[in-house]
């Protein structure tokens, strides 16, 4: 790659590795799997840059984050869905700089969040993805359809699911943790 297309690589495709990782980390469920197809996407991307016709990293999210979706599923269906279960050290929960905070409300938080990451766990791969690519990644519908190439309907049908199942998953968990 000559130094001027490697520039412009970087620029198009380096600005969007936190929302790559954020999407294969989401579709994988594994944090060792999001990095391994962040890396292998990068290398596709750099081999097929010369294609990409795009002249700005707003551009550039779309073709990046679509190269991570399809390395993605390539990813699973070759390795398979594994699932770990393991608790991340946190130090503002799990620190005593964090007794500011009422212990109740703490407990509360943490419920909550993890309610959600199971609720978002829970849905299919397809509503997964549109549902990261729109709440955490802040992409538009049309970006969304883009990057998992469907119409702009289908994109507003599957959210429309997915925030339903998710509506439903959370006050279900709320109201098991009242009970």
């Amino acid at each position: 790659m000559e130094p001027s297309e490697l520039e412009r690589f970087e620029a198009v495709v380096l600005p969007h590795l936190s929302a790559a990782y954020g999407l294969a980390r989401h579709l994988t469920r594994d944090d060792a799997d999001a990095e391994d197809v962040v890396q292998e996407s990068l290398l596709r991307a750099m081999k097929y840059f010369g294609g990409f016709r795009g002249t700005g990293a707003t551009e550039g999210r779309a073709w990046v984050l679509a190269i991570v979706r399809n390395m993605s599923h390539t990813w699973r269906s070759r390795h398979g869905s594994k699932r770990t279960t393991t608790i991340q050290f946190d130090e503002t929960v799990h620190s005593e700089a964090a007794g500011g905070e009422h212990p109740g409300a703490m407990l509360e938080r943490e419920a909550t969040r993890t309610a959600l990451e199971q609720a978002i766990d829970a849905l299919s791969p397809d509503l997964r993805e549109v549902i990261v690519l729109r709440e955490v990644e802040g992409l538009s519908y049309k970006e969304i359809g883009d990057v998992v190439g469907v119409p702009v309907g289908t994109v507003m049908s599957r959210l429309s699911r997915a925030r339903g199942r998710l509506q439903r998953a959370l006050t279900e968990a709320d109201q098991g943790r009242r009970q």
